[in-house]
């Protein structure tokens, strides 16, 4: 199962930012991250490693590989 758009909501609402602030700081849209959210398109792997960074995570968890 994919867990990406979970923890990406988790993550990005942890942190107190909207989807809006989320796509500024990757510089993509915010469609875009809605997209993601809510199932609708997968990112790439280059973004998905921006993301990880961003929030300071890994790869695995984003995937829901791993818990931690």
């Amino acid at each position: 199962m994919n867990k990406f758009k979970e923890r990406l909501r988790e993550l990005r609402t942890e942190k107190g930012i909207s989807r809006k602030q989320l796509a500024n700081e990757l510089f993509i849209s915010e469609r875009l991250i809605s997209y993601w959210e809510n199932g609708e398109r997968e990112c790439n792997f280059d973004m998905l490693i921006k993301i990880a960074r961003y929030f300071g995570v890994s790869v695995d968890f984003l995937l829901g590989i791993t818990d931690f």
